[in-house]
């Protein structure tokens, strides 16, 4: 992505058909030609013509759960997996186009080891888009503290976020993996809960913590780099079905996130776990891949 460097600078065209203040910057080719292209322009003249772009976008979709070489079928969570890889490749080329930004945010394949995964990920990175993966907790072919080999290995094709931080347009990128108590929970004949493990709670608790620390630096790094807008991406939900608020959601509104982005939850039973919609200033979107009929959700434009 572009650095914010050209701020207010005014470009004229050869032709002087148009001009344009700039705040970020793209090329675009017609005919073998480069244009440069603002982020506030969505046409150019060529040859006497004008020539319409579509807008670029930010376009999110989680829980892919891909098992091209593991076999592990989806169609037993419902009707909604049933040839759920074709509906992905179908639904992504009709919507998002090249200079989008696609974030997938975990689950993306079964495969344990990365020589596993490597058909998932090359299913993944034919897909349009720019395409930058989050850490799912199904993704065990992923170790957390090698995701700058991921990266060498993958970029440009694909782009993993762990610890960093990308880009679009003024916009910083961050996310972690995330994590939340899920219980085991003792529900009464009410279907209310009135009791768990509070061993296992406190473990959860050590996962949440390590995780806030990984999205904080994510954060710092976007911050640090002069970056004041910022889209925050997780694979666990920010809130369990007992909060209101945790880490997670006060971490967003301390930076200011405009969007918080999130998947994991399955099933009609569990889409409402979480917050959804405005909060507190925040668009809060549940992306999971059934819950979305794996349709991408546009973030923004």
């Amino acid at each position: 992505c572009a650095l914010p460097i050209l701020r207010g600078l005014r470009v004229k065209s050869e032709n002087s058909l148009f001009s344009v203040k700039i705040h970020f910057f793209h090329f675009i080719r017609v005919k073998n030609r480069l244009y440069l292209m603002s982020s506030l322009q969505d046409s150019i003249a060529y040859k006497g013509k004008r020539v319409v772009f579509k807008s670029m976008a930010v376009y999110a979709l989680g829980d892919m759960h891909l098992s091209f070489m593991a076999h592990k079928p989806m169609d037993k969570f419902g009707k909604v997996w049933k040839n759920h890889e074709e509906k992905i490749e179908q639904n992504c080329n009709r919507i998002i186009q090249s200079g989008d930004t696609f974030v997938i945010t975990g689950d993306h394949s079964w495969g344990r080891k990365l020589a596993d995964a490597k058909p998932d990920l090359e299913f993944i990175a034919n897909l349009p888009g720019e395409k930058i993966l989050l850490r799912g907790n199904h993704d065990m072919f992923w170790n957390a503290k090698k995701t700058a080999l991921l990266n060498e290995q993958y970029e440009p094709r694909l782009h993993f976020l762990q610890n960093n931080y990308y880009c679009y347009h003024d916009y910083a990128l961050v996310g972690t993996k995330g994590y939340t108590f899920e219980g085991p929970f003792l529900i009464n004949a009410k279907g209310q809960i009135i009791s768990w493990n509070p061993d296992d709670e406190k473990q959860a608790q050590k996962l949440v913590q390590r995780e806030a620390e990984r999205l904080r630096t994510s954060f710092e790094a976007a911050k640090n780099a002069g970056f004041k807008k910022y889209i925050m991406f997780l694979h666990y939900p920010p809130t369990n079905i007992m909060e209101i608020e945790s880490v997670f959601t006060q971490m967003a509104e301390e930076y200011g996130a405009e969007h918080v982005v999130y998947s994991h939850c399955h099933g009609k039973l569990r889409y409402a776990d979480s917050i959804r919609g405005m909060h507190h200033g925040i668009c809060y979107h549940l992306v999971s891949g059934d819950y979305l009929n794996f349709t991408p959700e546009k973030i923004v434009d």
